[in-house]
Order: structure tokens, then sequence, then C-alpha cells
């Protein structure tokens, strides 16, 4: 059965297009069937897999408002086992359109209705906002993967993420469960990178994962290239820390 995830937190900067690109990656590389769904206007995850952003291209936009079937998107990207919905500069206007939409919170869920049947995992890139984008995210998935840097500023935010997921369980999605938080950025170096792990381990126990993504200037130059860090660097700490991260989500999955 196919399970989807919204890679979601509402601060930039946290690494959650990193890990949608190279946890879809290390997960493919391992054997799953991936579809990796860009519902940032930015594009990076787009990019960040090869793949060109272009105006007139399908992407995630025509999908989200009905204009094309999920299909007809989607584009394969190096790895075999590993496919894309693409996103474009279109979806900054998707927000307005949706506000005067028919069930404008369902158009994700609809969209991928037994179009996703072909993946074990679907992976969405959500925004770094909590506009209509993301809702449809939330109201779509079975659960969300939360990036978290080790920074002082962690936990910003986080009350008014955790307060949204309440009301989508109350209101869209009483099956939405939190699968897992992803500690990024962490620098042994620095106390503050310490202390941050452990409040954001007593703030979500069990939710937190093991693997801690570390910083990584290689990790920060393989978008540039259209690769995934495992491969622009197989053998480098962050290729090391998405497969054992990989490894972890499967286990948590059952799989």
């Amino acid at each position: 059965m196919t399970k989807i995830i919204s890679i979601t937190n509402q601060k930039g900067g946290v690494g959650k297009t990193t890990t949608a690109i190279n946890l879809s990656a290390a997960l493919a590389k391992k054997g799953s069937r991936v579809l990796l769904i860009d519902l940032d206007s930015q594009g990076n995850a787009t990019s960040g897999l090869g793949i060109a952003r272009k105006k007139e291209m399908l992407s995630s936009c025509d999908v989200l408002l009905g204009n094309a079937a999920l299909q007809d998107a989607v584009q394969k990207t190096m790895i075999e086992t590993l496919s894309v919905l693409p996103s474009n500069l279109r979806l900054a206007g998707a927000e307005v359109e949706l506000v005067e939409a028919e069930d404008r919170e369902h158009r994700l869920k609809q969209a991928l209705r037994g179009a996703v049947d072909p993946y074990d995992f679907v992976l969405i890139d959500c925004p770094p906002s909590l506009g209509l984008v993301t809702l449809n995210a939330l109201t779509a998935s079975d659960a969300i993967l939360v990036p978290i840097q080790c920074e002082y500023f962690a936990l910003e935010g986080l009350s008014q993420l955790m307060n949204t997921v309440k009301i989508v369980r109350r209101t869209l999605n009483p099956q939405l469960d939190i699968q897992g938080v992803v500690l990024t950025m962490f620098s042994g170096r620095m106390n503050l990178c310490v202390q941050v792990v452990e409040e954001v381990r007593r703030y979500f126990r069990q939710k937190v994962y093991d693997t801690i993504i570390p910083r990584s200037i290689r990790m920060s130059e393989a978008p540039s290239h259209g690769l995934p860090i495992c491969l622009y660097d197989p053998r480098n700490i962050g290729t090391k820390a998405y497969e054992a991260l990989a490894d972890e989500f499967l286990k948590r999955e059952g799989r």
C-alpha cells in the first residue's frame, strides 16, 4: 500500500528540501518505488534532481488545479525507481486560485487517488508556509516528516505547526500522523547543537530519528549539479547519513 508523507516545517532553511531530495533518492536506491512531489514554487526539489524548470511544462500546479492528470505530469529521474512531479513559478499563483475553488483543501487528495498505486512511497516537499497548498498536502497525507535544524531557533514555529496538525486532524484528515522528526545541519563542534538535540528529543521523544544529518559542503553543492548527494559524492558523510535515515525510515514503516 502506498504511504504518502509530507515533509514540512513552516520555518525556512531547515533542510526540508535537502531531506526531500536525498531521502527520496536513498529510498529509491534501496529498491523502493518513490514519487517526490514538489509543492514549493521555488522548485528546488525539481532542479535538485536534474529537471529543468520550464514555464510550459506540466507541473504540480496543473495537477493541484485539476488541469492535468498526475501520470501526465510526472517525470523520471536518473534513478530508475525515483520519479518527480515537478514545480515551477506558476505554483505561486495557485494559492489565489484555490481560494475560490470548490473543495479547495482536497484537490491534491483527489488528484492522487488511485494514481499513486505504482509507488511504495510518495514524499511531498511542502512550501515553508501554512497556506492552502500546504493544507492540501496535509489533507492528502498519511503522515508528516518534520526536519528541524540544530540551531538556536530550532523549535520556533513548531507549536504553530503542531496546532495546524491538530486542526487538520479534527476537520480534514483524522488519520494524519507524525511519521518522525529529523535533526539536520548538525555540527558536533558546537555545544549549542548538542543542546538543541537534547531539547528536541525531550519535546518529541520517540518520534525523533536516531540518525542525525550533519553539515556538509558537498551536500550543499550537489543541487547545483542537479544530483542527490548519493550520486554527487557516494562517499560523503551526507550520503551515509541519508542511507542510515532511509534504513531507519523503512524499519519504522515495516518494509
